[in-house]
């Protein structure tokens, strides 16, 4: 799929149906180093980590309301919508792999990078040889090597594709039907309000809560509510320390932030099915962990499309299938000495195995 610059409503369903992608994209990743720790252990990581990535769930469900506020069709299950780690994210200027692996200061790097701040107009494309693994699409059928700098500026051309498309428009561009919009009695989050979408102001403030929470306010530290944006909550991981009001970036003064690297399952990075084909009771549960998953997708996708009721079980099952995963990493992986298993993020479905027995 390619993408073009935004000059038709059809245009930007693309992109918001891409958004929706994206967002995704970054849960596994922080789903898997979350669940590496062992009980009982590493209480501030598990903190930081889990509040970014009920965050990430809020901006998923923001993109599905800005969706459906323009007539698109928000969807999670379609083929290729969860991708196949490791994949290049956000395919800005130069690649990085983001991947499922441990916590591990790696991984926290990784995720600074997910996050990253946008530059700015000037650096919203660049110009570079395109990834085969790159998860966003090209900007245009005719550009093959210009790229989008950073998650950043890639909503940055959806805030330009929706003012462009509204001033042709005007109130018409938000003809989808409000009964889908999730609304605060369907969704909590402890950092930031969610947005239903029915004009260009509340198409805006949406933009802004997935903007601000990523990177900070222009940059800042701090997002427009007072939380800290999440690249920010990351690198607190790595400086040992929190951030407090009045700090600098880089330089966080209040209290120290303990982390025991070391209490974390070697969980193989990037499990996928070609790791489990021996029978027995490990693929069973990973198999088990897979469909599970693929339930999950698929009743956020009902939520998404006129039943915003199943958004709140549907984020609790994110959560609660935490133990499955946890059973699944305190297995040895065969084959591999040393390593334990790791579950996979996809729906048994997309990968045709929706007819495997599981246990």
């Amino acid at each position: 799929m390619t993408l073009r610059r935004i000059a038709t409503v059809t245009d930007l369903h693309q992109y918001l149906q891409v958004a929706l992608q994206l967002e995704h994209a970054t849960i596994p990743p922080y789903l898997t180093a979350l669940y590496s720790m062992h009980p009982s252990t590493n209480a501030d990581a598990n903190r930081v980590i889990r509040v970014v990535a009920v965050e990430e769930m809020l901006h998923l469900t923001l993109a599905a309301n800005l969706l459906n506020a323009v007539g698109g069709e928000p969807d999670l299950t379609v083929d290729g919508f969860v991708p196949v780690y490791p994949c290049h994210l956000p395919d800005g200027e130069d690649d990085f792999e983001v991947g499922t692996r441990a916590f591990s200061p790696e991984a926290i790097d990784s995720f600074l990078k997910i996050e990253r701040p946008a530059e700015g107009e000037n650096q919203r494309f660049v110009a570079r040889k395109r990834s085969h693994r790159a998860l966003l699409p090209r900007v245009d059928a005719h550009e093959d090597d210009l790229h989008f700098f950073s998650i950043g500026e890639f909503y940055a051309e959806i805030g330009d594709g929706l003012h462009r498309l509204y001033e042709q428009h005007g109130e018409a561009l938000f003809c989808g039907d409000t009964a889908r919009q999730v609304g605060p009695e369907y969704y909590y989050s402890g950092g930031g309000a969610i947005v239903k979408v029915t004009d260009a102001d509340s198409a805006a403030a949406a933009m802004r809560v997935i903007s601000e929470q990523g990177e900070g306010l222009g940059g800042g530290i701090f997002d427009e509510e007072g939380e800290l944006a999440h690249y920010y909550r990351f690198q607190q991981l790595l400086l040992g320390r929190y951030y407090q009001p009045g700090d600098d970036a880089g330089n966080p003064t209040g209290p120290t932030l303990d982390v025991d690297w070391d209490a974390v399952y070697p969980i193989v990075a990037d499990a996928d099915f070609h790791h489990y084909t021996e029978p027995g009771e490990l693929r069973d549960a990973v198999l088990a962990y897979s469909a599970s998953y693929g339930d999950f997708l698929a009743r956020l996708t009902e939520a998404f499309r006129g039943h915003p009721e199943l958004l709140l079980p549907a984020v609790a099952d994110m959560f609660r299938i935490k133990e499955l995963a946890s059973q699944i990493m305190r297995n040895p992986m065969p084959g591999r000495d040393g390593m334990n298993a790791a579950p996979i993020f996809r729906g048994l479905a997309s990968v045709g195995l929706s007819s495997v027995k599981v246990a």
